[in-house]
C-alpha cells in the first residue's frame, strides 16, 4: 500500500539510495496559490545534515513539481513531484549486505518480497518521509485558508522531559534550537544527552507532542474511520514510532468518570467544553476543541557498537554498522508529524464537504 488518504490522496515511490524519490497527489483543490519557498522550508526542517545531532547525510532535498501547477496555482489535476537523492553512499553497507541488522526491517522485508535491498533500507528507509513532508506542506497551504493551524514539538528525549503542557508553551520557541524543544534549559539538556550518546556510538528515543487548532465540529466517522483512528494510523506509519496517545491518554485510565468527563458549555456564541480531557474528539468525531496527541519513538536501531545477529545463510555473525544515521530521530520527526496531521485533516475536511449539505 503506497497510497494514503481517500479524497486527498498521496501515492509515493522511490528508495533511499535510488536516483530520486517522489509522489503523486490526487484530489488537491484547484486555484490554491502555492508558496514553493514555504514547501522548501518544511523540507529543510526534515532533511538530514541540518545540525550537529542529525545524520551527516547531506541531502539538499531540492524538489521538482512536474504537473498540477499552472501559473503558480493548483489546477485540480494530479500534482506529481520528485526529490533528488544526491548524497548516496551505498558502499557504507557493503559489509552488511547479507546480514539482518538487529531491529531493522531487513529480515521482514526479505521474507515478504524475497528481495534484500541493503542500500540504506531501500523502500523501508525514513528517506521516504520527505515525500510526506512535501505533500503535507501543500495540505497546510490549503488548510491555511480555513485558519487551521498545526504545530508539534519535542516533549522528551530519553528520560529528559519537558514538564510544560501544550497550553503553556511558547510555540515561537520551537525552532530556536536544534532539538525543537520550546524550553531553552530542557533543550540544552537534551542536546548534551544526544551528543554524549553519539560519542559513545549509541542512540536514544523520545516523544513529540502535536496540537491541531481550528478544526470544525463533525470530522470523522463513528465506526471504522474515526478521526483519532486515522490520526493514529498516520503517526504509527512513521519509522521508529512505537506508541500513539490521544490527549491525556494513559492518564485517563486512572481517573473516575466524574473526573474525566468534559462538560458542554455555551460561550463565545458556540458550544465548547469546559475541559478538554477528550482532546477534541468524542465518538471518533471532532468537537471543535483543540486536538492534541503524543507520538513515542524508539531508539534508532543503527548503533555503532558490536551486535550479534544472523546472515541470510542463518549463520551467527557479529556486525558493526557503518553509514550515516541519526543518534535520535525525534527532532527531525517534528515536521513529519505535522505533515501527516495536515494530510489527515485535509482529507477529512474534503470528505465532510462531499456529503454535508446543511449549514
Amino acid at each position: 500500500m503506497n497510497t494514503f488518504g481517500q479524497l486527498f490522496k498521496l501515492t509515493t515511490w522511490g528508495e533511499s539510495h535510488g536516483k530520486a524519490i517522489g509522489g503523486v497527489i490526487d484530489g488537491c483543490p484547484s486555484g490554491i496559490e502555492l508558496d514553493l519557498t514555504s514547501i522548501n522550508k518544511d523540507l529543510q526542517r526534515r532533511r538530514p545534515g541540518q545540525s550537529s545531532i542529525t545524520s551527516p547525510r547531506n541531502e539538499e532535498d531540492t524538489f521538482e513539481i512536474l504537473s498540477g501547477i499552472l501559473n503558480g496555482k493548483t489546477t485540480g489535476h494530479p500534482i506529481s513531484f520528485m526529490i533528488h537523492n544526491s548524497n548516496k553512499k551505498s558502499a557504507d553497507y557493503n559489509n552488511i549486505q547479507d546480514t539482518f541488522r538487529p531491529s531493522h526491517a531487513d529480515y521482514t522485508y526479505t521474507a515478504k518480497y524475497g528481495i534484500h535491498d541493503q542500500n540504506g533500507g531501500g523502500r523501508s528507509s525514513a528517506r521516504e518521509t520527505a515525500n510526506w513532508v512535501l505533500a503535507g506542506s501543500i495540505a497546510k497551504q490549503v488548510l491555511a485558508k480555513k485558519n487551521i493551524d498545526i504545530f508539534a514539538f519535542v516533549k522528551s528525549i530519553g528520560t529528559i522531559k519537558l514538564h510544560q503542557n501544550h497550553e503553556s508553551i511558547d510555540a515561537s520557541q520551537i525552532e530556536t534550537n536544534i532539538t525543537r524543544c520550546p524550553d531553552a534549559d530542557t533543550a540544552a539538556q537534551m542536546e548534551l544527552y544526544i551528543k554524549e550518546l553519539m560519542n559513545d556510538g549509541n542512540t536514544c528515543g523520545g516523544s513529540i507532542q502535536c496540537v491541531i487548532k481550528g478544526l470544525p465540529v463533525g470530522l470523522g466517522e463513528p465506526i471504522f474511520d474515526k478521526f483519532n483512528a486515522r490520526l493514529a494510523q498516520a503517526m504509527m506509519t512513521i519509522n521508529a514510532a512505537r506508541a500513539f496517545e490521544l490527549g491525556e491518554g494513559v492518564q485517563l485510565s486512572s481517573l473516575t468518570g466524574k473526573e474525566a468527563n468534559d462538560s458542554y458549555i455555551y460561550t463565545d456564541q458556540k458550544i465548547q467544553t469546559s475541559t478538554n480531557h477528550s482532546a477534541g474528539i468524542q465518538g471518533g468525531i471532532t468537537n471543535g476543541m483543540p486536538i492534541w496527541f503524543q507520538v513515542y519513538f524508539k531508539p534508532v536501531s543503527s548503533i555503532k557498537k558490536p551486535q550479534k545477529t544472523i546472515n541470510q545463510e542463518h549463520q551467527e555473525v557479529t556486525i558493526e554498522i557503518n553509514g550515516r544515521h541519526d543518534p535520535c530521530v525525534v527532532p527531525r520527526a517534528v515536521p513529519i508529524v505535522e505533515a501527516l496531521a495536515y494530510l489527515v485533516c485535509l482529507d477529512f475536511m474534503l470528505l465532510n464537504q462531499s456529503y454535508l449539505m446543511h449549514d
